[in-house]
């Protein structure tokens, strides 16, 4: 494989955002697009080429077909198609499961062994599953973008209510990336301080109950679609999302991101055969590990029942 080239596959919003991200980051050295659309591929590939003396690292940014895959260290699928309007996220199951199933037959012939593959396309749960099982790969090498975006999304949110800086926040949404996700505020902290403490010692207001906290992550369940409803598709967060997983990977980090992956049995067998999201350690050969925090047994409930649901749906995949 080619040292830190990633080859993404799909340059609609979301793709070529993804790509401009890279370029301007440090992570990538080449990036390869690929889409049905080759003249739009080979035109983005064109216009952010053209910024390279504008780099303090340049890289090699191209457009092609499959073959480019070969000695990709990573491959990012992001096509698809587009979120409507007051569309679920499961909505869109049935249409890029087709999509996607073509997409990884092509993938597949040209896929180094040792290569990582990172689905984005949404119902990203769902298809980061079908894409395990077609590919038939190690569970650490598949794996999507999951609940990264809407942790920093919780993140912001948290920042804008305590008016403290979003980086010294940590917090993490786990389950579904859609309607069943679940906000663990038992891992929540503001500056060192758990969520109770820091909002006990505040003082500036005197109602942080959990019907405000529910309300903050209900601004985050909606995000997407309210951002989809006024300009019709997310990519800006997104692409920071990958972006911040590819450096994970390419840096060997092992940051502790909450993306999607296979779990063969979790929760003392509660969750078998299933792909969502949970705090794993990412480093260069993908998903390392999965933590356990100790969750509280409402969030557990919460975790069991997105994963329930994932389940049902899992059935209707052309598998």
């Amino acid at each position: 494989m080619e040292p830190r080239k990633i080859a993404i596959v799909g340059d609609g919003a979301v793709g070529s955002s993804v790509a401009y991200t890279l370029m301007l980051g440090h992570a990538a050295k080449q990036i390869v697009l690929i889409d049905v659309n080759k003249q739009k591929a080979e035109g983005d590939a064109l216009d952010m080429a053209d910024g390279m003396s504008f780099l303090s690292v340049p890289k090699i940014v191209s457009a092609g077909d499959y073959a480019a895959i070969e000695g990709a260290h990573m491959v990012i699928i992001t096509a698809g198609t587009a979120q409507k309007p007051g569309e679920t996220r499961i909505d869109l199951l049935k249409r890029n499961a087709a999509i996607m199933s073509s997409i990884l037959e092509e993938t597949k012939k040209h896929l180094d062994p040792e290569a990582l593959v990172l689905i984005v396309s949404n119902p990203v749960d769902i298809l980061t599953y079908f894409a395990f099982k077609k590919l038939g790969r190690p569970a650490n090498s598949v794996f999507g973008s999951g609940t990264v975006l809407d942790t920093s999304r919780l993140k912001t949110a948290i920042s804008e209510d305590t008016h403290i800086d979003p980086r010294s926040i940590h917090t993490m949404v786990v389950g579904e990336h859609g309607d069943s996700e679940v906000a663990v505020w038992s891992a929540t902290s503001v500056g060192g301080l758990s969520l109770t403490e820091y909002c006990a010692k505040c003082g500036r207001c005197k109602d942080r109950n959990m019907a405000r906290l529910n309300a903050l992550h209900e601004k985050v369940r909606g995000a997407a679609y309210e951002i989809i409803a006024k300009k019709g598709a997310t990519n800006y967060a997104v692409a920071l999302a990958v972006s911040r997983i590819v450096s994970a990977v390419f840096s060997d980090e092992h940051s502790v991101l909450t993306v999607s992956s296979y779990l063969e049995d979790e929760f003392d067998g509660a969750v078998k055969d299933v792909c969502m999201s949970v705090p794993s350690v990412v480093g260069a050969s993908g998903v390392e590990r999965i933590l356990r925090p100790d969750y509280t047994e409402e969030e557990k409930t919460a975790i069991l029942a997105s994963a329930k649901g994932l389940k049902e749906k899992l059935k209707d995949l052309p598998l």
